[in-house]
C-alpha cells in the first residue's frame, strides 16, 4: 500500500519501523505541506488533535483512508465541525511507544468492516475500540502514571522507588516515571486532559505536581 505518514521524524520512524517492510511510505511535516492525493491509498496523520483545522484538507477527498492519531481528540468531535465528509475516517493509537507494538489500537465513526479490512491490508494485527478520547491502553497507563504523582507528592515514596517497585511487582516493562519519559508529559498531561473533560471523573483527574513538571517542560 502507498501511505502518506503526516508527523514529526520521530513518530514517522516509529511508524516505519512497523510498516516500512511491506508498504511504500511518503513523509512531510504537516498537513498543509499536502500539494494532492495522488497514489496514495491510505494516509495517517499524527497532528490533527493539535491543529484540527486542517481536517478539511482530508474530508473532501472523496474515498480517502484517513487514520487519525486520536487519544487526544475523538472522531465525532473532530467531524463535528465539519459540513460534509467525503473521506473514510478512522483513528489510531499513535503516541509514542504505542505504536510499534503487535496490536495497532483503532477505531471508527461507523464502519468497522471496513476498518476490519483496511487492517488486514496493512498486515497488522489490530483491536477496535469505541471512539473515545484516551482509547483503552492510554486511559490505563496514564491513569497510573497520574497515581505515580500523586504518590511522590505525598511524599510516601520517591520516583525512583516507584518505578524500581512497580517493575518488581507487577513486572512491567517500565517504570511509571520511565514510561512519562518515553512518552513526553506533554501527551500524558494532555490526553489526560482530554480524557477528564470527557467524563468528569475524579481518577482521571490531574494530579498538581505533574501539571507543574509539564508548564516547566514547555
Amino acid at each position: 500500500m502507498n501511505i502518506l505518514v503526516v508527523g514529526s521524524h520521530a513518530e514517522f520512524n516509529e511508524f516505519e519501523q512497523k510498516f516500512g517492510q511491506t508498504h511504500k511510505l511518503q513523509h512531510i511535516a504537516s498537513p498543509e505541506l499536502i500539494e494532492d492525493f495522488h497514489d496514495v491509498d491510505v494516509a495517517f496523520d499524527f497532528s490533527l488533535a493539535d491543529q484540527p483545522e486542517y481536517f478539511e484538507i482530508y474530508a473532501a477527498v472523496e474515498g480517502l483512508n484517513v487514520f487519525i492519531n486520536s487519544p487526544k481528540i475523538s472522531l465525532a468531535e473532530l467531524s463535528f465541525y465539519q459540513d460534509d465528509i467525503e473521506c473514510n475516517l478512522f483513528g489510531f493509537n499513535g503516541l509514542p511507544t504505542f505504536l510499534n507494538r503487535e496490536i495497532l489500537e483503532v477505531s471508527s465513526l461507523n464502519n468497522d468492516e471496513a476498518l476490519k479490512s483496511i487492517c488486514n491490508d496493512l498486515g497488522t494485527d489490530f483491536e477496535i475500540v469505541k471512539d473515545r478520547v484516551g482509547m483503552v491502553t492510554p486511559r490505563v497507563i496514564f491513569m497510573i502514571i497520574n497515581e505515580a504523582f500523586y504518590t511522590v507528592q505525598e511524599g510516601t515514596a520517591t520516583k525512583e522507588d516507584i518505578d524500581k517497585g512497580m517493575k518488581l511487582g507487577t513486572n512491567y516493562p517500565f517504570g511509571p516515571f520511565e514510561w512519562a519519559e518515553r512518552i513526553g508529559l506533554n501527551h500524558i498531561y494532555e490526553t489526560l486532559e482530554a480524557i477528564y473533560e470527557d467524563t468528569k471523573e475524579e481518577r482521571y483527574k490531574i494530579c498538581p505536581l505533574l501539571k507543574r513538571e509539564y508548564l516547566l517542560s514547555n
